[in-house]
């Protein structure tokens, strides 16, 4: 039959024979599609969800659900990773990273769907976090998982990671150059002429279909066409100073509570204690419930009492200084509430919650100044340079949050302003934090991938497997002629010296009994320990390659033994490091 014959035309076509740069277009297209569905599913589920469970509220009787909601939001959350996905899949844009590290790009398939279930009630019940991070989990699991069934290598998975998440930045923004430019900035993969067009396919191809399928309904949208005034640059300088002075406190703050919580270890505990303090502050303040668009939207408008409405306090907000007071417990509460979040079992990003508090940053800014010093202002400038500013800082992406904001306000009118804010919050942050929240806990432990290829392949390495165990040791009181009986057996040079708990004691290479070997009159009364010395240093199995390649540059030494809690375990060549770090250069910079 002619399609049978069509079936097994293609089963004999093999990947190989394919031209691996059109596939790598055509796979970049597919993961871009693929990211895009995911963040409209993700986007809607959320939505409506909200929407299912807040239809109805009132001032008077709907504000009591939020001290309910939150918490049964995390444990339905929390039951369904424990017993369902079975994996932790929390802090997503910090997995995604540990993986290019670590894992070979290789991210679990269940990443494809479980950040998007539990991301939703979370979210949905009134979890003060983003869909963002778990959406660019679930993007760049999609490009791993496709890149494997192509059986495509390190480099180009990590590629279709990227893809994966540009689609899933542009998809949920509807901005595809910010999409592309994060995937440079927070996943600081290699821009090159390779990379740049699959990245542009993916970007272009989710940011078509969110546009398709969610048109102006892509999280919010607020056209800037005026230019701006050159007289409030310095108010522009001033708010990406406070702006890097609160991203600091929000990264700082954030690492804080989620240690304390991860202190707590009864999970069920530590559930309550988050709920509890997250739905005490959702009543209070109810723009956190959720991730706060809504509000950032109102502040965009001018419409103040969206912010306020439904909150215990609206009736005393029309006090300038108390509605003033109101925004700066926003600012600053809003770490507690979205730590709390992720810190109690919520599933969520800090992406939301960056823009919400440099919204309201921006607005306060600007309110002060115009009340007090009549500079004239507009309030929603402010709130969206306030957001690249908060970004820039948090992130350490000031590129992102510029062209992110951009793409926002649908033109460019506002640029120089986003400029200027974002790389001076981003300078700010830098004077006393090196590292993004992203990057911060990875660059710890020698784990983060950079743009400098040296130590990118550096960090790839796994070291520990380099380790060479067929040496064969000797003990301290053997003789010479017991040591001449292992070096005719051995095909190694050097002979570690253990005592009967296997630690070592020295070392025997074949140049320290060279002249005396045949000398069969010493063969019993000369004895290792005689002839042993003692290595230059040792490299403990939990150091980092960092630390190995400055050990081994410090004693100059071509050989050292490596010992885990004091114990021998084997000896490390220089020589095998560097033939592993050749291998590893040539795969990673492959065009």
């Amino acid at each position: 039959m002619p399609g049978s014959k069509f079936f097994r035309w293609i089963g004999k076509i093999r990947l190989v024979d394919i031209d691996q740069v059109k596939l790598l277009y055509f796979l970049s297209l597919l993961v871009g599609l693929l990211s895009a569905l995911a963040a409209v599913i993700l986007k809607n589920t959320i939505h409506y969800t909200h929407k299912l469970l807040t239809e109805g509220f009132t001032p008077g009787s709907g504000s009591f659900l939020y001290l309910a909601y939150p918490l049964a939001g995390m444990l339905i959350t929390l039951l369904f990773v424990t017993f369902i996905v079975r994996d932790n899949i929390g802090h997503g844009i910090s997995r995604v990273l540990y993986a290019i590290s670590k894992k070979k790009s290789l991210l679990k398939p269940h990443n494809t769907w479980s950040s998007i279930v539990a991301t939703t009630i979370t979210i949905g019940f009134g979890g003060s976090v983003g869909a963002e991070a778990p959406i660019v989990l679930t993007g760049s699991s999609i490009g791993s998982v496709v890149g494997r069934f192509f059986k495509m290598n390190y480099r180009n998975i990590t590629l279709l990671i990227g893809c994966g998440a540009a689609g899933a930045v542009s998809g949920i923004f509807k901005a595809p150059i910010a999409g592309i430019v994060f995937t440079l900035e927070i996943l600081m993969l290699d821009l090159t002429l390779s990379s740049i067009v699959p990245l542009l396919i993916a970007s272009v191809t989710a940011a078509t279909v969110a546009w398709f399928l969610m048109g102006d309904e892509v999280l919010f949208t607020f056209a800037i066409t005026e230019a701006y005034n050159l007289s409030n640059i310095p108010w522009y300088l001033l708010l990406g100073v406070v702006a890097g002075l609160i991203s600091l406190y929000f990264s700082r703050m954030t690492l804080f509570l989620e240690n304390q919580y991860e202190r707590i270890r009864n999970i069920y505990i530590r559930l309550l204690v988050g709920g509890t303090i997250l739905g005490a502050f959702i009543f209070l303040f109810p723009p956190f419930f959720g991730e706060g668009y809504d509000t950032i939207m109102a502040l965009l408008r001018g419409d103040t009492e969206a912010v306020t409405g439904n909150s215990i306090f609206q009736n005393l907000t029309d006090n300038y200084l108390i509605f003033i007071l109101f925004l700066f417990c926003l600012i600053m509460l809003k770490v507690v509430a979205s730590s709390s979040t992720n810190g109690a079992g919520g599933v969520g990003g800090i992406f939301a919650p960056t823009l919400f508090i440099g919204g309201l940053t921006g607005y306060l800014i600007s309110s002060l100044l115009n009340t007090y010093l009549n500079v004239g202002i507009p309030d929603n400038r402010f709130v969206l340079a306030g957001m690249a500013g908060l970004m820039a800082g948090v992130m350490h992406a000031p590129l992102t949050a510029i062209f992110l904001i951009a793409e926002i306000t649908e033109g460019y009118a506002l640029l120089i302003p986003l400029i200027i804010t974002s790389t001076t919050a981003f300078i700010t942050t830098r004077s006393f934090e090196r590292h993004s929240i992203y990057h911060v806990q990875l660059a710890k432990k020698g784990e983060l991938i950079t743009h400098d290829k040296d130590k990118a392949v550096l960090t790839l390495m796994d070291w520990r497997k380099e380790i060479e165990t067929d040496l064969l040791k000797i003990k301290p009181g053997d003789t010479l002629g017991d040591l001449i009986g292992l070096i005719s057996k051995s095909k190694r040079n050097i002979f570690p010296v253990v005592d009967e708990y296997n630690i070592l004691e020295g070392i025997v290479s074949l140049d320290d009994v060279r002249e005396i070997m045949f000398n069969n009159e010493l063969y019993d009364t000369v004895h290792v320990r005689d002839l042993m010395t003692i290595p230059p240093s040792y490299i403990d199995k939990k150091e980092n390659i960092e630390t190995v390649m400055e050990t081994f540059r410090k004693t100059g030494a071509w050989n050292l033994p490596v010992l885990d809690n004091g114990l021998y375990v084997g000896f490390l060549s220089k020589s095998r490091i560097y033939s592993t770090y050749r291998e590893l250069l040539v795969q990673f910079t492959e065009e």
